[in-house]
């Protein structure tokens, strides 16, 4: 059996990791709280699932592989597979939370979702290490296997329960931060499965495939621009809302402080002359 190491860089890609893994939850959850008020409701889902599938989770999973080594072996990866396993992660986030955020959210959708959700959630993950191309054997303990897909199943459930409940930007980043451990929890634990023993051809061999380093670039502006793109939408939402609040605030207040109307004149309101100064047929005849 070869030796594996998750953490060959230290506690740098599992930092990383988790950090983008809060960023694309937290940008989801936003996107998801948008969604519930029925404005744009399949464009905000959409968002949200490439959010949290996308950045949250593939992107989680691929930063963290690049700390994954196998003593004496070389790993590249399959372009095509890494992909597909990418477009597998944001379609499952999509289809639960498509069914979870409804008008009437029920708890019979809720579970069914975040269900479907973790499930392709593992499969995303798997699909991932299959892409993955080295001159050693893999195999898996079956048991971790089954203990990641019910961490990834019930994650996903918690995530959606979140995506409904959380109210208040405070809330939501602390909601993202326990979606965070909860992804990298059910990475880290498909990856204890894992076990390497050496191929029949030996480690001179060399893998088809290309090598971590040369996907950084193209994954960092792919990254970067869905990110960006996402904060601004979430921006200016926040900005239309707030241009929009303040004349429906003071229209009443407008009407309060509306001036009484100016008493009559005071030549309306004084007595005749005649009650001070007596008039000329008054005067007595000598």
């Amino acid at each position: 059996m070869l030796d594996i190491y998750h953490f060959s860089y230290g506690l740098l890609t599992p930092l990383l990791a988790y950090t983008m893994s809060v960023t694309g939850c937290l940008l989801g959850l936003q996107c998801a709280a948008r969604a519930r008020t029925g404005n744009d409701r399949i464009g905000w889902l959409l968002g949200a699932a490439i959010a949290i599938g996308g950045t949250g989770i593939w992107v989680m999973h691929f930063i963290a592989m690049l700390g994954f080594s196998i003593r004496g072996t070389e790993i590249r990866y399959d372009i095509p597979l890494t992909l597909l396993s990418a477009i597998t992660a944001i379609a499952v986030v999509g289809i639960g939370l498509f069914i979870v955020i409804k008008p009437e959210p029920t708890l019979l959708g809720l579970l069914t979702g975040g269900t479907v959700t973790g499930i392709g959630v593992g499969a995303m993950h798997y699909a991932g290490m299959y892409a993955m191309k080295s001159n050693a054997v893999i195999s898996y303990d079956a048991q971790r296997v089954a203990l990641s897909m019910v961490i990834a199943v019930v994650a996903s459930i918690v995530a959606f329960w979140f995506t409904l409940r959380v109210k208040g930007f405070l809330s939501t980043v602390g909601a993202a931060l326990i979606m965070g451990i909860a992804v990298c929890g059910m990475h880290y634990t498909g990856m204890s499965a894992m076990h390497a023993h050496a191929g029949h051809g030996g480690h001179d061999s060399t893998p088809e495939g290309t090598e971590a380093m040369q996907l950084i670039g193209p994954l960092i502006v792919a990254i970067s621009v869905v990110t960006m793109l996402l904060l601004i939408s979430v921006s200016l939402t926040e900005i239309e809302r707030n241009i929009e609040l303040p004349p429906l605030r003071l229209a009443p207040r407008a009407k309060a402080d509306q001036l009484p109307p100016l008493p009559p004149v005071e030549a309306e309101i004084l007595p005749p002359a005649s009650a001070y100064w007596p008039t000329r047929t008054e005067v007595p005849h000598s």
